[in-house]
């Protein structure tokens, strides 16, 4: 269940990209620098160390150029972190040195966190030993994602009234939060709406869910009952599966077009048909330094 609480919030910024700018401006007061167009960026962030470093997400923000490829001008590396990990005090640091590195341009660390004591200790600043030189993590907590239950306004940013839901839950508004968010929820098409509630309920432990289900309005639960009827029964670890795989696919195709590389029908066909998940992480991690998109192929094949 963690792992797909994990995945669930991982996959939101995945489907819109500039969710990380609606917290950075409107939650933590950050100023962005002008930029056309966010999109997702390899999130491989190893160096010629062995060991193996991956962020949760990567967005690169970039400014289109004439006569160029488009110029990245920020970049946000999105964690989410739902427990203590003394880990990510050593790795955090390195994945903005590595990025920054990479893309040279400045470079945003990004911490999601549903629960506020998870999150009061993502935000402690991190000494790096040189003196003066200080990490302080960007965290969204509880305190920094707003509260939506009204419905027109979850209806307009559907992806932040997600949010608000997984943040809010178990707090007394968690109903009507979650009822707001299924209202808008009816106007979208069945299978994007689905997806996201699927999100939400992978998300939340099991017992704010159960205590969730007791409150909802009938229409509401009659949505959810709908589509798990004809989504969920198909079976959940295969849900899972294809949803990542899907995932994994639109992420593909978004770094090669951010970096100016044309794909053609068939292939594009090929990559989202693809469901072998090494496969596609395999070919994700190409699409960062290829060439071509035909060198995506020649590389993995």
């Amino acid at each position: 269940m963690a792992l797909a609480e994990h995945e669930a919030l991982v996959r939101l910024f995945c489907e819109r990209p500039d969710l990380a700018a609606d917290l950075l401006t409107r939650s933590l007061r950050v100023q962005l620098p002008d930029y056309d167009y966010a999109g997702l960026e390899s999130a491989d962030l190893t160096e010629v160390t062995p060991t193996e470093r991956r962020a949760d997400s990567v967005i690169v923000f970039r400014r289109k150029r004439p006569e160029a490829d488009p110029q990245p001008v920020l970049a946000v590396i999105v964690e989410v972190q739902r427990r203590q990990d003394p880990g990510k005090m050593w790795s955090w640091p390195m994945y903005l040195v590595s990025l920054r590195t990479r893309l040279e341009c400045p470079v945003i660390l990004l911490v999601v966190c549903p629960e506020a004591s998870v999150a009061r200790w993502c935000a402690r600043p991190i000494e790096l030993g040189h003196p003066g030189l200080v990490l302080k993590p960007l965290v969204a907590g509880p305190n920094e994602v707003p509260v939506i239950t009204d419905p027109g306004q979850a209806a307009e940013d559907i992806e932040l009234a997600v949010l608000s839901a997984i943040h809010h839950a178990a707090t007394p508004e968690g109903p009507e939060i979650l009822n707001a968010l299924f209202a808008a929820l009816h106007n979208l098409d069945r299978d994007l709406g689905g997806m996201y509630a699927d999100m939400v309920r992978a998300a939340l432990p099991r017992e704010v869910w159960d205590h969730l289900e007791e409150h909802l309005k009938s229409e509401t639960y009659e949505y959810l009952s709908d589509w798990a009827r004809e989504n969920i029964a198909k079976g959940k670890a295969e849900g899972k599966a294809e949803g990542k795989a899907e995932g994994q696919s639109e992420a593909i195709l978004t770094v090669l077009s951010a970096r100016g590389i044309e794909v053609s029908e068939d292939l594009s066909e090929k990559i989202r048909k693809c469901h072998d998940l090494d496969r596609l992480d395999a070919w994700l991690r190409a699409a960062a330094t290829v060439d071509s998109s035909d060198a995506l192929l020649d590389d993995i094949s």
